[in-house]
Formats: C-alpha cells, structure tokens, sequence
C-alpha cells in the first residue's frame, strides 16, 4: 500500500552480528504503509545507548533517533525520527538492545558499560596540588536526552561522571541545580562514589522540558578537585496529549446565498506535546455535517482550523442552521497513531431578504361609523419567508389610491405584520357612504441582489360607513353679541338656532338652557329665541371682562337622542350707573401733630373710564364747622388729603361728610360720611390705649362704671361659689331626714359582677328585712302578683342580736329604711318561686274589635298604692293618694 503524502517508511537490517543474538531477516528496504492501525507505542530507548551498544551505523541520511514504537502483529519495530520518516526493525534487534542494556548479554565479550562523562583535564602549575590551570576541551559534553512517561524501573541510570584523579585519590562525586538541590528537587541524584547519575521518577516534558545541573568532584575533605561541569538533560517528547479544542461547542454564522468560498468561522485545538515534533503538529477534518442533504456545504483548512463554504445554495427559509463534527488529530492528521479530539461548529445561515411580503387576499372589507375617531377598520394579513422580528420581515404599508383627504393610516402591529386600518380623521356619512382604497406592502429594507420577483404587493380595500344619529350643533359656537348695561327685562336679545346634520333624516330640534349664573335669560324651547328675565349689570360678580357667559343645549329626537351645547357671549359695555364710593370710611389721627392732621382719601368707582376716575372731591357748605376746621387738598385725580385747619382737637369721634363725583357725562355724586377718629398719640405717633378707647367715644366716667360693674359681677360670682360650698358642708354634716315614704332613691349595680363579695351600697338595706305580714296580698286586685315562699328546708338558727339603738342620724337612717322595707311585699329575704308567665286575667272583651278607647277618668288607679313607695309618687301622680 502506498504511504501517506510526506511519510516514508523503511526496513532496516542487520545479519547476525553477535552469536549471542539472532537478528532475523526482515526483507529488502521496501514503502510500508502507515495506515496499519495495530500500531502502537511500546517501548522507548535512546538511540545514542543503541548506537554505542551495538556499534552499527543505523543513520543513513543523518538522521537522529529519537522513539522507538513496537508492532504487535510482526516481528520488526519502527524508530521515528523528527523527521517523521519510519524504519522498521527486527523485534529480536530490540529484544537484543534491551537485554544488552540490562547486561545481560555480553556484547564483545564484556558487560555493558554505561556512558561516561569526563571532567577535562588539566595542567598543575606548581607544587600545590589545588592550583589547577584550565586546559581547552577537545570535545563537547553532549546533552543526556531522556525520555518522558518512562516506565522504569527507577531509579534509572543515566550516565557515570568520572575524573581521571579518581586512580590517585578518593573522589566524591555530587550535583547540583534545578531537579537535584533545587526545585524540582531529587528529581536526578548521583552515587557519590561511583559517579553514577540516576533519575528517580518519570518525567513529563509539558511540566519541564530540560534541566540544567552542574557535577562536582572533591576529595574526601571537601577539596574541590576538578571544575564543575554543565550537564544539560533534555526531556524527549513523546505523544501522549490529545490536541484540546479551545471550546467544545462553536458558533459562526454565513448569509443566506453566500457564494462558495466564503469564510464562516474558525476552530483552534492546542497540543501540549513538542510542536517542532509531529507530536504537536495538529491538522483539522469534518467527520459530519448536518443535516446531510445538501451535503459538502462547508470545509475546513487542515492546518489552520478555517471553515468556508464550498457549494451555492443555502438557504435560510429550508436549512437554517448546520451542525459539523470537527476532529483534529496530532501526528500530523495521521489516522492510524495520531490522537484526535472532535468538538461541534454550529454554523448558523442568517437572515437577507430575498422574500417580499405578499398580501393574502386581493380584496379586503371593513366597516366603520361615521364620526368614530380611533377605530380599527380591519386588519390587513400578509405572508413574508424571512425571519420573523428583523427589518426583512417586518412589513410597510402604504395607501397609494382612494383616500384624498387623509382618513385613514395603517400601522402595523409588530406581533403579528398584521396593517391595521385605522381612522385618523372622522368620515361623514353625509358626505361619503363607501371608500375604495389601494393599498401596498413592502419592505423597510431593499430586497437582496438577484432577487427577481417584485419588492410590493398590492391590494384593495372597501370600507362602507354606518350613519349614526349626530347631535345638533350651532354654526357659531361661542357666539358673540353687544349690548349696553341695563337691558330691561323681557328683552329679546338674539335667536341662537342649532343645526342637525343628519340631512337625510327630519327631527326636530328642541332647545334648554344648561349655566346661566345670574339667571339672567330665558330660551324658547322651540326657535331658540333668547329674551331677558332681569336686568344686565355689568357690574355683577357673573360678568367676567366685561363679558356675561351663558350655555344652552340642543337635543333632537332621535332614538338615541342626541344633545349638542353651545355658548353664548354677551359684551356689556358700561354706562355711569354707580356713583363713587370714599375710600376709607374710617381713619385716625393725632390730636396733637406737629405736621398737622392729615387724611389720605381715594374713591372707589365700579364702572369704567371714562365713568369713573379722575374724581373730584369737596366739603359740603353745611354745617359750616366741617369748612372752618377741615380743608380738602387735591393730590391728583384719583387722591386728595383732608387736613385739620387747627393745630389741636380734642379727643374723640367726628363724622366728617364728603362729596365725591366721577367723570361721567352726567358724572354721579355721592355723599359718604368719614368716621375720624382723634386720640392721643405716643412718640411714634401711634394712639394710646386709653386714647383710642377714649376716642371711641367713652369718657372718664363711662370707663370707670365698666370696671365697678366687672368688680361686682365678680364678687357675685365668688359669692355663690362660697354658698354653695357651704351649703355642701352642710348637707354632709346634718341628719340625713327623708320620709320612709320618699324613699325612692335608686341604685347603680354592677351587672358584670360574677364573683366576690356584695358591695352593701349597691343594695337597699330595706329588702334584707322580713315583712310583718303577707294578707295584703290576697287583697290585690287583679294583676301581676309575686308569691314569696319559705324555703323547704329547715333555716338555721342564729343568736339572736341585741337590738341596741344605731347611734346618731346613722341609726335613725338604717331603722327608717328598715321599716320601709318591712311594709315592702316586693322585697322578700328568701328564695321564692316567681310566677313569670302570668298576664292577668280574662279579658271581658269578645274580640279585639269590641275595644273602644276610654278617658282617663274611666280608670282606677287606687292599686298602685299597694305596690309600695317605690311607686308612690306614680300613685300620686294618678290620684291613688293624698298629696302632702
């Protein structure tokens, strides 16, 4: 079979070359094939060991060795050089190598000796033995290569350090540097005496590709004896990493339509091993691509990891996504000793638009009231292949015929592309019963090159309009209107007529007034004349600018009925019809000022210019006093000042009248009294207290009977309160006297109460006694009666107390209280047996009906005298008894 591209392959033999061993012959050097797949990795050796043991000259071409791979199926073993070219050997040469180095065969008639490294010699100078003079090597010291992952046994030796004094004098022999003092430490270590240099543990190159260690010799004194040497130990890569992807799952994309070529993506696998070594060289193939059909879609570089497409054809809307398995093998892509590893490319074929949208039906239908504002008309449905949610997709719609003045837009709903016609403009029945629109569809985007069908689709749509019933509306709404102030009532002011736009339909407008503030007017409800039911004032509080606002509805009789509103604006212009008002009306003043007293005065005019300011103001001729003590001093139109012509006035009130007059044509006067007040003023010119009540206008006199009248309702007040606090004294100190029969005092009890003691205030006293005699109870009339019974049982006998007297009013209290309870039936000491169900006897009455209602003199009340005192004041009340 031929090799691979690169790869040559060779027998190698050697007839016996020692009796001891027996090398078969494994044929004339021939190509082997390297896709023989039962080859795999045994064992390792170091050439140069193999070159020395066996004294042959295996590097024909110069090569130099570095592993050696065993075949299970035949008889020869391959060495592999770095420059991937494989020679095949005998098996029983290697079995050979290996029982030579172990020295258990003798090769020339001697054991094996290991490799020997020699410290350079050197010239004495002198007698000292320690002054040494450095002579120039005549050769080399070669690296030591040793190989990675080495399956021992260890320690293995490496090489034997000697010096030629060792004959002379004892040598002891030591390392140091990374790997034997240092760290990695006790990696190598060497046999003091005999020079003999082992490493104690596999080593793995990607840790640690070379050591640097430095040997020394000294006597047995610790006299160095010879120079150190370097000994440069080389870690000999073998394949046993797998290359590692960077990612295990790949993400690239290509457009729809890409031409062959394209490059899609990358994918990049690192091998730890020696990539100056096939080792590390990584090459990239596709195992698989998905979905098969169409298959051979994409490649891949297989040095650099780079996927591009090879064929025409993807197409988003069949095939949106591929999945490729990639592998990438060491060995140079080698298939038979080559490690691999796959990882996944997802190449994801994106969007362009190559699809137009195309409408679903060539005609659409809607329906729409008239004068609705907002409404959806219908939904327009297109279909477009392109991704949904992307610019290719996404749908424009636009109306090109059927719609001059604008009612209609369409907007499209991002969820579904649907167009939503819409109305943006209310349409009118009256005017138009039916639209017929053309609408297209397109793309915000351009359609991709090449695309050959068209980038619009068209479609018509046919809207037919509902009338409904339109509410009245007047034709100038706010209507405006002039009148002067002062419009009588019953005045006919203007027609405020509505109009309905529903030509097509005849019903009748009726008319009503919804605001008018000041209840001004009045509307026919028939024609929607308006005529005054008071007076227009331009003045009022309603009248806002000069201008009256007042709103009317007009309702028709459609079913349903409709109602429209409207304003109406009267203008009022002014007529001087209020006269000016002084401002103020009241004022103070020092009775004594050096500047003289001065009153600032203004008026205040409702109307306006030129019916109200510049004012004039005057004194009237009479009473004369006013003109010889006060003056008017003009400021300007709309101030003046009244001035005090003396240089004192005594405290008090005076009432100054003033004439004021606006400048309406006929101008208004009016005649206002000015309440000034005079008091003493303090250094600030501020009255006084006493001055100001002084100049309200009470004397001396007046003051001083206030105050007498203050100190006596006091006395009168603490007075009372000094009886009554005796007179409570006085009822805590004196005999409680009450008239067994008065006794009618009622009690607060505690109904909550469920456990503890009886609180005796909460009780009266007179119903722990026993009643004298129970006959009058026979003698009751008719009624509710309460039976007291003894209990069954047998009462317990108690000494009997002394009956002492009770001293003081207490006493006479408790006996009084006693005796009233005595003469009380209601008010048993034991437990009785109460008749609760009883209602009297029979009534004499038939029926209800028999019932006929009689005064208060047909009754007799005389039983309610036996019920006791509680209810004698009852009795009394009725008659049953005498009053005191």
């Amino acid at each position: 079979a031929s090799p691979k591209a690169g790869e040559l392959y060779y027998c190698v033999t050697r007839p016996n070359s020692k009796p001891q061993a027996s090398i078969p012959y494994c044929g004339d050097p021939r190509l082997y094939s390297s896709d023989n797949t039962l080859f795999s990795c045994c064992n390792y050796l170091h050439l140069s060991m193999v070159l020395q043991l066996l004294e042959i000259d295996l590097l024909p071409y110069g090569v130099r060795w570095d592993l050696l791979f065993l075949s299970h199926s035949s008889q020869c073993f391959c060495i592999q050089s770095k420059l991937t070219k494989f020679y095949l050997v005998s098996l029983n040469l290697l079995l050979f190598l290996q029982m030579a180095r172990e020295g258990s065969i003798n090769l020339r008639g001697h054991h094996l000796q290991p490799r020997v490294i020699s410290f350079p010699r050197r010239h004495q100078s002198g007698s000292s033995p320690i002054s040494l003079r450095r002579q120039k090597r005549d050769w080399v010291i070669p690296p030591i290569n040793v190989p990675e992952n080495s399956r021992g046994p260890f320690p293995q030796m490496l090489v034997r350090i000697r010096s030629d004094k060792d004959r002379d004098i004892q040598i002891r022999y030591s390392i140091t540097g990374a790997g034997a003092d240092q760290p990695p430490n006790d990696v190598y270590n060497i046999d003091p005496v005999a020079g003999k240099m082992f490493v104690t543990r596999p080593l793995d190159r990607e840790e640690r590709a070379s050591y640097h260690v430095k040997a020394h010799a000294v006597d047995m004194n610790g006299i160095q004896v010879e120079s150190p040497i370097d000994l440069y130990i080389y870690v000999i890569d073998m394949n046993d990493n797998r290359p590692e992807f960077r990612n295990q799952v790949y993400n690239g994309s290509v457009a729809e339509g890409s031409k062959p070529g394209t490059h899609v993506m990358k994918v990049t696998a690192h091998d730890a091993d020696d990539d100056t070594t096939a080792n590390g060289i990584v090459q990239y193939r596709i195992l698989s691509e998905m979905p098969h059909n169409p298959s051979h879609m994409f490649t891949i570089n297989r040095e650099t990891g780079d996927i591009v497409t090879v064929a025409a054809g993807l197409d988003r809307e069949r095939i949106p996504q591929y999945t490729l398995i990639v592998q990438a093998t060491d060995m140079d892509g080698s298939q038979t000793i080559g490690l691999s590893n796959t990882a996944t490319a997802l190449i994801t074929v994106t969007d362009i638009n190559d699809n137009p949208p195309e409408m679903t039906a060539r005609t659409f239908l809607g329906e729409v009231q008239e004068n609705k504002l907002g409404a959806v008309v219908t939904n327009l449905t297109v279909t477009d292949r392109d991704q949904p949610d992307t610019p290719n997709w996404r749908a424009v719609y636009k109306i090109v015929h059927g719609d001059p003045q604008g009612h209609f837009t369409i907007n499209t709903n991002h969820m579904t592309n649907d167009g939503m016609l819409t109305v943006v403009k209310p349409v009118d029945y009256e005017n138009n019963r039916s639209f017929m629109l053309t609408v297209v569809v397109f793309n915000p985007v351009e359609l991709a090159k090449g695309i050959q069908s068209s980038p619009q689709s068209t479609a018509g749509v046919s809207i037919s309009v509902k009338d409904v019933n339109e509410p009245p509306y007047f034709p100038s709404n706010p209507a405006m209107i002039r009148f002067e102030e002062g419009v009588p009532a019953g005045t006919t002011i203007t027609i405020f007529a509505a109009r309905d736009p529903d030509i097509f339909t005849r019903q009748r407008v009726r008319y009503s007034k919804l605001s008018d503030p000041a209840n001004w007017l009045q509307i026919n409800t028939s024609n929607g004349e308006i005529t005054t039911m008071a007076m227009l004032d331009r003045e009022s509080v309603y009248v806002k600018n000069n201008i009256y606002e007042a709103t009317f509805l007009a309702a028709d009789d459609g079913k349903p009925s409709a109602t429209g509103t409207g304003t109406l604006q009267i203008y009022l212009t002014d007529v001087n019809d209020n006269a000016p008002v002084l401002v103020p009306r009241e004022a103070q003043v020092c009775e004594r000022s050096r500047s003289g007293s001065r009153v600032n005065l203004t008026a205040n005019d409702p109307d306006a210019d030129p019916s109200a300011g510049p004012f004039v103001f005057d004194l009237p001729p009479y009473p004369q006093a006013i003109r010889r003590n006060w003056t008017i001093v003009r400021l300007n139109g709309y101030y003046t000042q009244l001035r005090l012509k003396l240089h004192h006035l005594e405290s008090g009130v005076y009432n100054i009248p003033i004439l004021v007059s606006d400048s309406g044509n006929p101008p208004l006067s009016n005649r206002t009294v000015l309440k000034l007040k005079v008091c003493p003023c303090d250094e600030n010119g501020d009255c006084t207290t006493i001055g100001a009540v002084a100049a309200a206008g009470l004397g001396t006199g007046a003051i001083i009977a206030i105050l007498i009248c203050i100190i006596i309702l006091l006395s009168m007040v603490l007075l009372f309160v000094m009886w009554m606090k005796r007179r409570e004294k006085e009822r805590q100190t004196k005999p409680l006297l009450i008239d067994p029969e008065d006794d009618v005092r009622d009690n607060i009890l505690k109904y909550d109460e469920e456990g503890g003691g009886e609180e005796d205030q909460d009780y009266d006293l007179s119903q722990l006694q026993q009643p004298e005699s129970l006959d009058h109870i026979i003698s009751k009339p008719a009624g509710v009666r309460r039976v007291d019974e003894r209990p069954v049982i047998a009462e317990s006998q108690y000494p009997v107390r002394s009956a002492l007297p009770h001293p003081g009013d207490i006493g006479d209290f408790i006996n009084d209280g006693l005796r009233a309870a005595d003469n009380d039936p209601t008010a048993p000491p034991y437990d009785s047996l109460l008749v609760f169900d009883y209602e009297g006897s029979g009534s004499t009455a038939g029926s209800v009906s028999s019932l006929n209602s009689s005064s208060s003199g047909d009754q007799d009340y005389d039983y309610l005298n036996d019920w006791g005192p509680r209810f004698k004041k009852l009795a009394d009340l009725y008659g049953g008894g005498d009053e005191d």
